[in-house]
């Protein structure tokens, strides 16, 4: 490789941001099991401490195994710096504290992962931010609800668990001309099939638990942006507020896998499409949402803004929450449980599940139908996946 040509992304996600000959020839970054770190003299650890030097100084600030985890997120996003966290919503909490005081507002979309709706809607307003949610994928309902006091618009692309999009590009640039900040949760697509900064988004945020972790043996959350931002989360949002610091043990166990993200994602990919493809001619499904089908309405949007069409499907099934029991109890290889982005194939029936708690005009209104299912495709061999569906839909 040429020394002014730039890694590929699998290049990137194996090396960046160490070299082994810096730490006695370890292949792997070493875990670093401390809690605090030592100073040479007192005027670096006030250097420390005012954020002017990147030595370390407390685990909870960070360590040197979530540091290289940081800069290799960072370079696979596309953004000047990284943050990584004890979980996905350890990585929204620590922005959204950072970012937001009482008077404020913040915008978010009307379709959300279920812990993330309850934060904003329970947690925010009762200190005195107000939150509107909106359909994003509405330029009108979005202008509708910016007003003077907006800081933030926050959502999902695809969206949890309908699989809408939202126009990043287009509602970046319509925040940014009232003063506002976008945020991106980009844990469905991965940096490897969507990178938000790059299309104007202001930070990122993951669940690392997933797809970057990818063997669901972890539990950690990253946020990606400027480094002036990042350097504000962390030692407000994370340092002061949450406290939702990576082990160090967790950062190790994401860097493993961020090496076969590219391969696993292309696998993901290939038999989500075959998949859908199945389902989408089988008479119990009355519809189907996957990026990569024909039939999906925001095709053009999808072939924009991501790479492929990735590796989640969302179905709604002929005869709704029945059906819906009916098909998950039936399953014999996909595995019934919630998360997604595992070696295994998982399905998760929102109404009886992620949001069994709503009122059914609850989740209409954040378009989550009775019959919905949602499919989390992995890594085993796909004709043994299709003939478990094709079983399972047999008895609804």
């Amino acid at each position: 490789m040429n020394d002014d040509q730039a890694p590929g992304f699998a290049t990137r996600a194996i090396h960046h941001g160490y070299d082994p000959l810096d730490h006695e020839g370890a292949l792997n970054p070493p875990i670093y099991l401390n809690s605090t770190y030592a100073f040479p003299d007192i005027a670096e650890g006030q250097r420390r401490f005012r954020g002017e030097s990147p030595g370390f100084i407390y685990s909870r600030v960070g360590n040197p195994t979530a540091s290289v985890l940081e800069a290799r997120l960072a370079s696979l996003e596309g953004g000047a710096a990284g943050l990584a966290t004890a979980s996905g919503m350890g990585a929204i909490t620590s922005a959204l504290w950072t970012l937001l005081a009482a008077g404020d507002t913040i915008v978010a979309d009307q379709t959300l992962y279920g812990c993330t709706f309850g934060y904003l809607e329970h947690g925010l307003t009762r200190l005195g931010i107000k939150v509107r949610f909106a359909d994003l994928t509405s330029p009108a309902e979005l202008e509708a609800a910016l007003d003077p006091h907006t800081r933030v618009v926050f959502f999902e692309s695809p969206a949890n668990p309908n699989m809408r999009l939202v126009d990043i590009a287009a509602v970046s640039a319509m925040a940014r001309g009232h003063g506002a900040l976008t945020i991106v949760d980009n844990t469905y697509c991965t940096p490897y099939l969507q990178r938000p900064l790059e299309l104007g988004a202001d930070l990122v945020v993951h669940s690392a638990t997933k797809y970057l972790g990818g063997h669901g043996d972890l539990l950690a959350g990253a946020v990606v942006g400027s480094a002036e931002l990042i350097q504000q989360i962390r030692f407000f949002g994370v340092k002061e507020m949450t406290g939702a610091c990576i082990s160090a043990l967790d950062a190790y166990l994401v860097l493993r896998g961020l090496k076969t993200l590219e391969l696993r994602m292309e696998r993901h990919c290939d038999s989500a499409q075959s998949l859908a493809e199945l389902l989408a001619g089988h008479p119990a499904v009355a519809q189907i949402w996957y990026p990569g089908l024909p039939s999906f309405p925001q095709g053009d949007l999808a072939r924009r803004q991501m790479r492929r069409p990735g590796g989640m499907i969302a179905l709604e099934l002929r005869g709704g929450y029945a059906a819906g029991v009916r098909f998950m109890d039936a399953l014999r290889l996909v595995t019934r449980a919630v998360s997604l982005g595992d070696c295994e194939t998982l399905a998760q029936h929102p109404a009886s599940m992620t949001h069994a708690t709503y009122a059914p005009e609850e989740r209409a209104r954040h378009g989550i139908s009775e019959g919905l299912v949602r499919l989390s495709v992995g890594l085993e061999t796909c004709a043994d996946l299709a003939a478990d569906l094709r079983q399972a839909l047999a008895g609804i």
